[in-house]
């Protein structure tokens, strides 16, 4: 028996080869459809391979750092990070200095030699982004540093990274510099939050699984050609098993020239991956190759589903010698078995619900909103069938167009049912992103009159500090500023922990004007002293038992030196009486609680460790005011740090989840534009003899093209709106899911539009191959 159907799909195989100019024009818009969404499917299937390669890259170039007390090695070099921005863009870098021969030191992948003091080795973006006009500001960092070679490939995470290692002789002098032995860090078990993962499946499964229906889709074209040879084959003696399976073997031609147009597509977009700015510095394309287990999948799967969806939908199909007809079709179709897949998808996301996401498995999570979105693709069809059947009157185009819906809805609706797929996961997945993101939002509070940036050096007095913060305060786009000393003091007579450490106390020293901006008092003047900080429930600090809470009485060492510097002797201080203060509002991105002093009632200059602090407000009226702060705050200082507040700080992860859904939305938009466009083609086609019969019976080429219009429209609009309902209740589910509230719920409105534009868009594009059908020729027959 398999025998005879292989002899039976090779027998439809041969149909579909020798079937003259029409067959091998049906055959390849089957294959382009395909060919389309295994594309697609090859590029998501990339996804494993180009994170394990980041990640490697990544772990390949971190720096390894000697333990306390640990001996460094002849090799070994003292490194510090660096970290800038740009116009909103991180440019991250290492400061590199070594301790002996610089020959032997080792060495991040990617450059052939230690960098000696004052020399750079800079990214291929970051080197044409300070050759270009629009670098020239971030130019004016690097202008004491010389451009001695670039970082190979092996060094970056990808083709866009903006990196730099920088030479340098400062890090020796630092109190306690941080010595490498090694590069390379095993970065295998970075973990991820348990929402963004479940933000990132429902991603992949809304975008992919338009692409799945359209491969279903492509693979029924012809169907009423398809329909015509089937009576053909039975005149010849054929039974209604044997023309099924060569009807499969027809379409299995189509989907395997398919996955070879498929490969061929990827492999063009696969060599333009790295022109795209994607996060954490793009892709390169030497990454981009399909996981093995994941593309043998696609290999097997697609041609077995071509296969099985053309003898499902012909198994209430009578094929007779005198024409062919379809079971059921006065009755319509039926609801209750298309209630099912939804109802079990939805009920699998409501047990997961409760704000238990973070336990849930991501294979239910998959499963759960699969069947819900497949199952509102079920629903389409006899949504289709039931609104149209009830369409009457209207100008002549709509009549041509509701005509042809109420004789044979089932093409449009399958055409239609990916965008339906599509917009539904999209409002679903924009509902839950805007919740996510909102709820990774760092609300500090701030308004455009408040701080910034935060400029902090270490300093040996507080008149460096103060010269410090003067410097900042009249640097170019700097609106005001007011500057603090801060210190880490150990707790004289407290046990070290198990790694030695002493324990320590965090002290802020500054006036009166700048205290009442960090802390709230009913009164201050120099020689005061307070204890600021409160929980939720309105305990103050000092009464809540916390380890790090400074009392009066307590003795604070004056010699804060980290071990190693060399100071050994304490010098205590008796913290004096304080008083009870509260926090602002706003903690410009750190915790200000503890002890603050006026300096009056604090010896700032026996300190052997002191940094200064300057929090900035910027001039809106300047443009680039910060980058022209980082400018003068400069780089290659390792004791030195410049970072910038945001009342709405979002997370790395965040940010790069948002680039990449955008950058894989656009794609799947126009692969379902094509796709729908190769599909309204092909229906065309199927009607190439009653166009031209209108045309010869006078019908004005402005009415077919608006029949066609319609005939796109109507199946779109009935999908839009399913796709606008379910979308949002599915969105409801997974909102309920993360234990996150409704945030955005305007989020179908531009999916919509964007929906409808499509519509215009593939009207536009198969009005050419209508005029073309539309000829006399049309009328021929044999």
């Amino acid at each position: 028996m398999i025998l005879r159907w292989c002899r039976e799909l090779g027998m439809g195989a041969g149909f579909a080869l020798s079937g003259g100019r029409p067959g091998w024009t049906r055959m390849l818009l089957t294959a382009l459809g395909v060919g389309l969404g295994v594309m697609l499917l090859l590029l998501a299937s990339t996804a494993p391979t180009v994170r394990d390669a980041m990640q490697d890259r990544m772990g390949a170039r971190s720096p390894v750092f000697l333990e306390e007390g640990e001996e460094a090695g002849g090799d070994a070099l003292l490194a510090s990070y660096e970290l800038t921005g740009f116009r909103g863009t991180m440019v991250s870098g290492l400061l590199l200095e070594p301790l002996g021969d610089p020959e032997a030191a080792v060495r991040p992948p990617g450059i052939d030699r230690i960098p000696t003091a004052g020399e750079l080795y800079v990214s291929p973006a970051l080197r044409d982004l300070l050759r270009s006009e629009d670098g020239a500001l971030l130019a004016e960092r690097f202008d004491e540093a010389s451009i001695v070679g670039v970082i190979g490939a092996e060094g970056l995470s990808g083709p866009h990274e903006l990196h730099f290692y920088l030479g340098t002789d400062t890090l020796s002098k630092e109190p306690a510099p941080s010595a490498v032995s090694s590069f390379g860090e095993d970065r295998s078990n970075s973990g991820m939050d348990p929402v963004f993962v479940m933000l990132i499946v429902v991603i992949i499964v809304v975008l992919l699984l338009p692409i799945g229906v359209f491969v279903l889709t492509a693979v029924r074209f012809g169907g009423e050609s398809r329909d015509r040879r089937l009576s053909a084959l039975r005149l010849m003696g054929a039974d209604n098993g044997m023309t099924r399976r060569i009807a499969a073997g027809e379409s299995l031609v189509g989907a395997l020239l398919g996955l070879l147009v498929g490969a061929c597509l990827f492999l063009v977009a696969r060599m333009f991956v790295g022109e795209v700015p994607l996060p954490y510095g793009g892709v390169s394309p030497a990454d981009t190759v399909p996981a093995p287990l994941i593309a043998a999948s696609i290999v097997v799967l697609v041609p077995a589903c071509a296969v099985l969806v053309t003898l499902f939908a012909l198994r209430k199909v009578a094929v007779s010698p005198l024409g062919v007809s379809r079971e059921g079709t006065d009755r319509g179709r039926r609801l209750w078995w298309r209630l099912v897949l939804p109802a079990v998808g939805i009920a699998i996301l409501a047990v997961l619900g409760g704000g238990s996401a973070s336990a849930a498995d991501e294979w239910a999570i998959v499963t759960g909103v699969l069947m819900t979105l497949t199952g509102f693709t079920l629903l389409l069809p006899w949504i289709v069938e039931v609104v149209v059947a009830r369409l009457r009157g209207g100008p002549l185009s709509w009549q041509l167009a509701t005509r042809r819906l109420q004789l044979n809805s089932g093409p449009a609706a399958r055409t239609v049912s990916g965008i339906t797929i599509a917009v539904a996961g999209a409002i679903a997945l924009q509902m839950l992103f805007s919740a996510v993101d909102e709820a990774d939002r760092e609300a500090t509070g701030q308004g455009p009159s408040q701080v910034q940036l935060v400029a902090s050096s270490s300093v040996d007095s507080s008149a460096e500090g103060l010269a410090f913060a003067r410097g900042i305060d009249g640097a170019e786009g700097v609106a005001s500023s007011f500057s603090i000393l801060r210190a880490d003091l150990p707790l004289v007579g407290a046990e070290p922990d198990s790694s030695g450490r002493q324990e320590r106390r965090s002290v802020v020293v500054a006036d009166c004007a700048a205290l009442d901006k960090l802390i709230t008092f009913s009164s201050c003047a120099d020689g005061d002293a307070f204890v600021a900080g409160a929980d939720g429930d309105g305990d103050s600090f000092a009464d809540r038992g916390d380890a790090s809470v400074v009392r009066p009485g307590d003795r604070l060492d004056l010699d804060n030196a980290y071990p190693g510097t060399g100071v050994t002797d304490p010098r205590p201080w008796d913290v004096p009486r304080v008083e009870q203060a509260g926090t602002r509002e706003f903690t410009v991105g750190e915790t200000y609680e503890g002890l603050f002093v006026t300096p009056s009632a604090f010896p700032v200059e026996e300190l052997s460790d002191i940094r200064s602090t300057v929090l900035i407000t910027l001039d809106p009226r300047v443009p680039d005011a910060a980058e022209h702060v980082r400018n003068h705050i400069g780089i290659g200082d390792p004791g030195l740090t410049l970072h910038a507040l945001s009342p709405d700080a979002n997370s790395t992860e965040m940010a790069a989840v948002g680039d990449a859904l955008r950058a894989a939305a656009i794609v799947t938009m126009a692969v379902i534009g094509a796709s729908m466009v190769v599909s309204t083609i092909e229906q065309l086609r199927d009607r190439k003899r009653q166009l031209s019969v209108l045309v010869a019976f006078g019908t004005d080429r402005s009415t077919l093209g608006a029949s066609v219009l319609w005939q796109t429209a109507i199946p779109v609009v009935i999908g839009l709106v399913i796709a606008t309902g379910c979308g949002l209740g599915l969105g409801l589910l997974l909102l309920r899911m993360a234990g996150l509230p409704v945030t955005d719920w305007l989020s179908f409105v531009p999916l919509v539009g964007a929906g409808l534009a499509m519509v215009v868009l593939v009207t536009l594009a198969s009005l050419p191959s209508l005029w073309q059908m539309m000829r006399p020729d049309g009328l021929r027959t044999e």
